[in-house]
């Protein structure tokens, strides 16, 4: 800490933040003054987000106009890097806030985020429309090559310019003034929209009046059930929270057709059943304004401006992979239900296959053709020892790193844990949190995010969390996972250890904040070592009697590992090409019949396979219309081309080792931003990478 503390005094001896209004007893007017700048938690408070916002906007503003307007000439350090360091407090609140408002929100929070959301966009756009600060980073663009820059110095310049540019410094005085009121009606917007869908989420429920309703799920699962009627005032009810994915847990154990069926048409029917959540006319706005702002910067297309600045670079691209995957991915999942079907009918259901019944019964078929289930795997998956002697032993034997659990750092909520992360050389690397449990002020999904991020100039290391929805169980009760959440939490964990092995000098480049199609490829290389055998053998117990998993179970959890694969793919596929269809669309395009435009746009694509909805419908799509991944879902496949490619180096050179993890985190890992990514694959690999093993990883081979 003290070392920490040392470095930034140092890094910033020459900076001088303006006078603060802030008043002193706001936990954000100063650096955190704990372990690695940690925030606060039990000292931040409601009150304190408004006010701290409000002076970090008016801080980097006189910082960005003492920049613009600086006498002297442009140079490298009183432009760029004088521009890497201001906004420190708007860093400091936006951070926890941000997060915040995902993990651990509340009325008061949802009502200063829709509050703040256009004025963060007035802000930025302040910013990078600020004529004069543009002219000197223009002007220090154009005479790159002869400033002598190292290349992180270059690149940075690089893209302070590019940056600038798509944001709409070249646009006439008239059409800045457009710019800025899409940009702040699209914050408005998309902070709606995600609010709607974590409110649909709770209004959507499944409620149903019987234990026997809820028939296949286990007692603890219906006395959590009931306890949730109970709290939401229905005692002697049952209700069962409906989550993220179109797709829910309790579809695999539900024995009662009819209860499967309205799970999942509650699933289905979010944010398009009318009422206050509604949010088709939503969708349209913002796809609307997209597509006139993507106009405005002279692109056909929201996906062609969004793509550009990543790997992919053009739709052209991203719709050749997508197509490629498509046809063969409906042929597997088309065989998949040949077999579920046969399964149907063998027990004389009478009925065909429907999209409520293929978890249900894609689990008796995977029982059937491996002799084992998906139930008999997660008494070894309990998840304390999956995080302690799976995860972090996997990170040991790859990097080296040690984690010690400490009780002493506040937390925002009594189920998070922290962890100080202990470099291979013996000196502290990171903070990590762990946010493991759903709740119903927590948005869906999984992710990572930086409360501090690493940065040589500023003198920071980083405090990183992951977050997931694991649904607690009762007190006492053992958390046991499924194979898709064990498969998470290695996925998650990639992320942090992208953000804690970041080794770059400026802000701008610190951990993932690399291109949208690159930030999955380190976290999807980390899911190998689930089931890596040294690492499965070290955590797969049994929670009760400390077991190992035996060698049968475990052979057949290998051999099923394509299973499903074409269902998983063609759900995936149909979400990022709906994504694709909606951002592709011109500003004179777009329909206003949401859900009628969602069916013709899979059928166009030809993923339109009732058994097998896409994994995210319009109208509760949170990463595209209220997240940054607009245009941008295909990324996740994008990046498995990387990982499974990536994998069978590790492969190649001998899989588990210190020398594989060094050689991986030097090359990539430790990065961040600082070049182009796919040159940086190209420098770790030695060359671009095959598609084959992500076809065969998938099962698309023989097709």
């Amino acid at each position: 800490m003290l070392i920490i503390a040392a470095s930034l005094a140092v890094a910033n001896a020459a900076y001088a933040a303006p006078a603060s209004m802030l008043e002193a007893s706001n936990p954000f007017a100063r650096a955190s003054k704990l372990p690695l700048n940690y925030p606060a938690f039990d000292k931040i408070k409601n009150e304190h987000f408004e006010p701290a916002y409000a002076e970090g906007m008016r801080q980097e503003m006189l910082e960005v106009e003492a920049i613009a307007n600086n006498p002297k000439p442009a140079t490298f350090e009183n432009t760029i890097v004088a521009m890497e360091r201001s906004g420190q407090l708007l860093d400091r609140v936006s951070s926890v806030f941000g997060n915040l408002s995902g993990a651990n929100t509340n009325d008061t929070m949802q009502s200063i985020q829709r509050s703040l959301s256009p004025k963060l966009a007035a802000h930025s756009d302040a910013i990078r429309l600020n004529e004069k600060l543009y002219a000197r980073i223009k002007g220090l663009y154009d005479k790159r090559d002869k400033l002598k820059l190292d290349a992180e110095s270059k690149f940075l310049l690089e893209r302070y310019h590019t940056d600038f540019v798509r944001a709409g410094a070249k646009l006439s005085a008239a059409d800045k003034e457009k710019l800025k009121a899409y940009n702040g009606q699209l914050a408005t917007l998309q902070t709606t929209f995600a609010q709607n869908v974590l409110k649909e989420a709770n209004a959507a429920a499944l409620v149903v009046d019987t234990r026997e309703e809820l028939a296949g799920m286990s007692d603890a699962a219906i006395d959590a059930a009931a306890a949730t009627a109970k709290a939401r005032g229905m005692d002697g009810k049952f209700v069962i929270p409906v989550t993220n994915t179109t797709g829910q847990a309790p579809l695999a154990v539900l024995t009662n057709r009819v209860t499967r069926q309205r799970l999942i048409e509650a699933s289905m029917g979010r944010g398009s059943r009318g009422g206050e959540f509604d949010n088709r006319d939503v969708v349209v706005k913002i796809a609307r304004l997209r597509a006139e702002r993507a106009a405005l910067l002279g692109y056909p297309s929201h996906a062609a401006y969004a793509l550009e600045d990543q790997t992919a670079k053009n739709t052209e691209s991203v719709n050749k992979l997508l197509a490629e995957f498509a046809k063969p991915a409906v042929a597997n999942a088309k065989k998949e239900a040949e077999e579920i079907q046969k399964m149907i009918d063998a027990e004389k259901g009478g009925f065909g296959l429907a999209a409520h019944d293929w978890s249900y019964y894609s689990d008796k078929v995977r029982a059937e053709r491996f002799a084992f289930d998906q139930n008999q795997l997660k008494p070894y998956f309990e998840l304390n020892n999956v995080l302690t002697n799976g995860v972090f032993f996997a990170a040991g034997k790859v990097y080296g790193l040690t984690f010690k659990e400490r009780k002493d750092l506040p937390v925002y909520d009594p189920d998070v844990r922290v962890f100080d992360v202990t470099d291979a050389n013996g000196k502290p690397l990171a903070i990590f949190l762990a946010d493991f449990y759903a709740r119903g002020n927590k948005r869906g999904g999984a992710w990572m995010n930086a409360y501090v991020s690493q940065s040589k100039l500023m003198g920071t290391k980083p405090v990183i969390a992951n977050h997931l929805n694991i649904p607690k169980p009762p007190a006492g009760e053992a958390t046991l996972l499924t194979y898709d959440e064990l498969r998470t939490l290695f996925h998650e964990f990639g992320h942090a250890l992208h953000g804690m092995f970041s080794d770059v000098k400026y802000p701008r480049f610190a951990g993932t904040r690399v291109p949208r199609d690159f930030v999955e490829f380190p976290s999807q290389v980390n899911e190998m070592w689930a089931v890596y055998p040294e690492v499965l053998a070290n955590y797969a117990r049994h929670y009760k009697t400390g077991e190992p998993m035996p060698k049968a179970l475990l052979d057949k959890v290998i051999a099923s590992k394509k299973f499903n694969e074409g269902f998983r793919t063609t759900e995936y596929l149909a979400a990022s090409m709906l994504d694709q269809r909606w951002h592709q669309l011109g500003a004179n395009q777009i329909p206003t019949d949401v859900l009628g435009f969602e069916a013709d746009a899979m059928k166009a694509a030809g993923v339109d396979f009732s058994p097998v909805p896409t994994r995210y419908r319009t109208t509760y799509f949170s990463h595209v219309f209220a997240g940054g991944y607009s245009a941008g879902y295909y990324g996740y496949l994008w990046s498995e081309k990387l990982d499974a490619d990536t994998v069978e180096w590790f492969k190649e050179n001998g899989g588990l080792s210190r020398k594989n993890g060094d050689y991986f985190r030097k090359m990539l890992l430790s990065k961040g931003g600082t070049m182009d990514a796919m040159d940086m694959y190209r420098q770790f690999r030695g060359r671009d990478a095959k598609i084959e093993p992500l076809l065969d990883r998938r099962g698309l081979t023989a097709n």
